[in-house]
């Protein structure tokens, strides 16, 4: 019986966790360019796990195909962020 309550409570706690890992990750960051000097601030989506690191390590080889460079990762988010960012993420909304 006890193993029976270990295993619905296990399964409660997956079921709880989805929704959770469903709701989107994203990071706001700045980048730049050199010669000439160009900076840019965006906002980007994420996967896996939503942290500073793993948003860091994904943004910076992304970014490093196109010339740019990952200055410092503003904040990690869910999806009640995106909006109010979306304004001054401007073309690198979502872009990377």
């Amino acid at each position: 019986m006890k193993k029976l309550y270990l295993s619905l409570a296990t399964v409660a706690a997956l079921a709880l966790a989805a929704p959770a890992q469903a709701a989107g990750c994203y990071a706001d960051y700045k980048a730049k360019q050199d010669n000439p000097l160009r900076l840019h601030y965006g906002v980007a989506q994420i996967s896996g796990t939503c942290t500073r690191a793993a948003a860091a390590a994904q943004l910076s080889a992304k970014l490093a195909r196109n010339g740019w460079t990952l200055l410092n990762i503003v904040s990690v988010f869910g999806d009640e962020g995106l909006a109010q960012r979306r304004n001054s993420a401007g073309q690198f909304f979502l872009r990377y």
